[in-house]
């Protein structure tokens, strides 16, 4: 492999689907040939120590941007391929292919002999609008190889690119550590400290936004509770959408059956995968398409955990699920449908198992880590 500089917005310590993709990648690089260029995350005092603290614990460079929204501007531009030129890379990772894909060709000749960009959700929105899809056709020519999550994001940003450009594009979805997420992960524990045991419990792990469905998991309640007195949905993460939904929980008269956790750190989210009998995240789109689901990591990391799922039909979000095997899809936002998915599993717990043990299975056959990195380094 080409040493390789990462050119990234999205990067931890800041909290997120795409920076946790992309960290997950690295760490899977050989960390000698690898240099990362990033935004700082927050320029408070906290956030400044947390981030210090985190790029001192890598094995390979983290090299911090003064602004805390790495653009492709003059001076950003300057900045990589000095990091391209001081380092002796030869090959070039866009941790998202827009905007920052637009460096391309001035890392090229600076020296870059292979150049991919990573394409998520919003790409998807970007070929939809005019301006920006011109922008995402230069990105595409000055690129070797634009990479994509699932067959939703492929087919929408291949038509704004050249038929060269479409042509190179290859499938690099994020993984699921199946050592880390599996059905001993703690859940048992997480029941009793929320006090759970005993009862069916709907998990949704997500960030608290709109898009995510959590307003259509609560709206489905009152059905869920008609046929399963004792469920709980239990709402996984922090956000800024927790107020709406709380006082939803309330307006639908089932704030005792649904807790919240706010925030939970990333090491013990398997457990609260595994605190769950279902998943659910029946995510919409929004925005006029816009605001869609790139793929939906948390539905094969809960199927790593042995659990059925239940998704949203926005944008990729149906490639992370079998559906009638390792879930059901069922229509974002419509309430009525997601309570009929989730009493049917709640009350079939062979079914339940058969889906689980499906899933568990389709992960390690598709979407470990290890071979998706290796889909990587081939690629760099």
């Amino acid at each position: 492999m080409h040493k390789t500089l990462i050119v990234t917005n999205d990067f931890p310590p800041r909290p997120g689907g795409i920076q946790a993709f992309l960290h997950s990648m690295a760490l899977r690089l050989d960390p000698t040939q690898v240099v990362v260029y990033a935004s700082t995350w927050k320029r408070s005092a906290e956030g400044i120590a947390a981030t210090a603290a985190f790029d001192a614990d890598q094995p390979f460079p983290v090299v911090r941007d003064r602004t805390t929204m790495l653009l492709p501007t003059p001076r950003v531009t300057r900045r990589a391929v000095g990091l391209l030129r001081e380092h002796g890379c030869s090959s070039v990772w866009f941790g998202a292919a827009a905007p920052l894909g637009l460096m391309a060709p001035a890392l090229r000749e600076a020296g870059a002999r292979r150049i991919v960009a990573t394409t998520h959700g919003h790409e998807a929105g970007w070929a939809q609008l005019p301006a920006a899809r011109q922008l995402l056709r230069r990105i595409g020519e000055g690129t070797d190889t634009l990479t994509y999550l699932g067959e939703y994001t492929r087919s929408r940003i291949a038509a704004a690119l050249t038929p060269a450009a479409a042509s190179r594009m290859v499938q690099l979805p994020p993984g699921v550590d199946e050592k880390t997420f599996h059905s001993g992960s703690g859940g048992d524990a997480v029941r009793a400290r929320l006090g759970l045991a005993g009862r069916p419990v709907v998990v949704c792990v997500s960030r608290l936004v709109p898009r995510k469905g959590q307003d259509t998991l609560i709206e489905a309640m009152p059905a869920v509770l008609a046929a399963v007195p004792d469920a709980v949905l239990l709402i996984v993460g922090g956000g800024p959408y927790e107020k709406d939904l709380r006082a939803l929980a309330r307006e639908k008269g089932v704030a005792e059956s649904v807790r919240f956790t706010g925030a939970v750190p990333w090491e013990e989210l398997p457990a609260h995968f595994g605190a769950g009998d279902v998943f659910a995240m029946p995510c919409r789109t929004r925005r006029g398409g816009l605001d869609v689901e790139g793929l939906g990591i948390v539905y094969l990391e809960a199927s790593a955990t042995g659990l059925p799922v239940v998704a949203g039909d926005s944008g990729g979000a149906p490639d992370a699920v079998l559906d009638g095997e390792t879930g059901w899809v069922v229509p974002g936002g419509s309430p009525t449908p997601t309570a009929e998915r989730l009493v049917t599993l709640l009350n079939d717990p062979v079914l339940r198992r058969t889906m689980g043990e499906r899933g568990r299975a389709w992960v390690e056959e598709k979407w470990r880590w290890d071979l998706l990195a290796e889909r990587l380094k081939e690629l760099l």
